[in-house]
């Protein structure tokens, strides 16, 4: 009943970096996240380095840890990554009390997040004429 599993060889080695505990909101996160999936690393580097949000230089250390582990683990050619994925999730809140008039009490939320970016090798796409 039972079927053997084929072992895919052509399948790609995907690179991972999870940095935990990154002191931002997921909403502040989302949208710099976004404007790197696609683009090969080095222009995602650039652009982090030129952007005026503070959380940009933790994201730039997740994305050169994953630079590293693709050299290191997988032999990949640094000028081929393109950052496949990037994607953020909560992790802990931590709660604080601002006081205020007459004896009251405001909450001051401090989220927490975790970042993962998935890397990947650029493959050359063969071409097979032109269409007509």
């Amino acid at each position: 009943m039972n079927k053997k599993k084929k072992i895919d060889n052509k399948k790609e080695k995907i690179v991972r970096s999870i940095n935990n505990n990154i002191r931002s909101s997921v909403r502040k996160l989302n949208p710099i996240l976004k404007g790197i999936v696609g683009k090969k690393v080095d222009i995602a580097m650039r652009d982090l380095q030129f952007s005026e949000k503070r959380i940009t230089r933790d994201i730039r250390k997740t994305i050169s840890s994953a630079v590293a582990n693709a050299e290191n683990n997988f032999q990949y050619d640094i000028d081929k990554l393109i950052v496949k994925e990037a994607f953020c999730g909560k992790k802990i809140t931590m709660k604080r009390f601002r006081p205020r008039a007459k004896g009251r009490a405001a909450p001051i939320l401090k989220p927490y997040s975790s970042v993962t970016i998935i890397l990947t090798e650029k493959q050359k796409m063969e071409s097979h004429g032109t269409k007509s």
